[in-house]
């Protein structure tokens, strides 16, 4: 058995492999993990190697206060975000178990039945929002990091405050986030990166993925189109129903110009909506939307203002 205290990890760089200096050297650099003891017969666990993936990873996003619970006073859950905080529309959710006694990340973990729920206090009652269908491993080089997503549809405020609740089972050992108040921020102004439409009796969702990465130039967007369950305090899954959303993406401070090369966003594998949308310069954009049903018919959106534009898009800033 190999064990290691604040694991060092050797990282060998080969350097000159198609070198015609025949003096070329291979050297090791040491890279430190603070914190976490590596016992190369815990299968459980993760390797060395995988380790430092997990801990280099984490080192990209910020715990999310609040988010954290013990089970079987051996293993502990947190739950973490790219700011450490969470907003209205798309937030990523990621989850790592780590073994108390050692610091090690654990592998085999799963989180079930996510429930984000606010209950909406002049009303005196409660209602969900749009979630992943389920939180899973979402890179395979990440066994120990799972990955999920919530889209709020409205922010913390005097009307209204918000709770998430979520079962645990690391290790065949079951555990329970009980319901915990969380704090949403609003979005800065002109930012909306969720919006809705009805067709028939039903409400959808439209959530933008992490709008914050896009750039000048061509970009690949993605977004969920989520389905409001009965009752509204059941979370809201991906829409079954398959839609295309077109894009006209325009700058309303700009005299309302728009941008070539577009491409709709149309129904991936995994639920999710992909499309092109290119933003030739900085500012503020207003994605306006039209959404049309299977048989290509909209069913919301479209050119409905006297401006010709659609009443459904996204803002978002660049």
């Amino acid at each position: 058995m190999k064990k290691v205290s604040r694991l060092f990890l050797a990282v060998v760089i080969l350097m000159g492999m198609a070198s015609c200096n025949s003096n070329d050297d291979f050297g090791a650099q040491a890279i430190e993990i603070p914190g976490i003891t590596i016992d190369e017969s815990d299968v459980d666990c993760c390797s060395a190697e995988e380790a430092l993936q997990v801990y280099n990873f984490l080192e990209t996003v910020k715990p999310i206060e609040g988010i954290e619970l013990v089970v079987d006073g051996q293993y502990k859950i947190k739950g973490y975000s790219r700011t450490g905080t969470l907003h209205t529309g798309y937030n990523d959710l990621y989850f790592v178990a780590t073994k108390v006694s050692s610091g090690n990340y654990i592998k085999f973990l799963d989180i079930t039945n996510l429930t984000p729920l606010m209950f909406m206090s002049k009303m005196n009652m409660y209602h969900s929002t749009p979630i992943s269908g389920e939180v899973g491993t979402f890179d395979l080089n990440l066994v120990a990091v799972k990955h999920g997503w919530v889209s709020f549809v409205m922010n913390t405020s005097e009307a209204g405050s918000w709770t998430l609740a979520f079962d645990v089972e690391v290790l065949k050992k079951k555990g329970r986030f009980e319901a915990t108040t969380i704090t949403v921020d609003a979005l800065p102004e002109n930012q909306q990166w969720l919006k809705s439409f009805k067709v028939g009796e039903n409400t959808y969702y439209l959530s933008l993925v992490n709008p914050t990465d896009l750039k000048t130039g061509s970009n690949a967007i993605r977004a969920y189109i989520s389905k409001k369950n009965t009752p509204a305090t059941t979370p809201y899954g991906i829409a079954e129903e398959q839609f295309t959303i077109e894009i006209d993406p325009r700058m309303p401070d700009m005299g309302n110009h728009s941008s070539p090369n577009n491409v709709a966003l149309t129904k991936q594998g995994d639920g999710s909506y992909l499309g092109t949308v290119n933003l030739t310069m900085t500012g503020r954009w207003r994605i306006h939307l039209a959404i049309k049903d299977a048989q290509g018919n909209i069913v919301a959106g479209g050119d409905d203002l006297a401006d010709g534009f659609s009443s459904l898009y996204w803002e978002l800033t660049i």
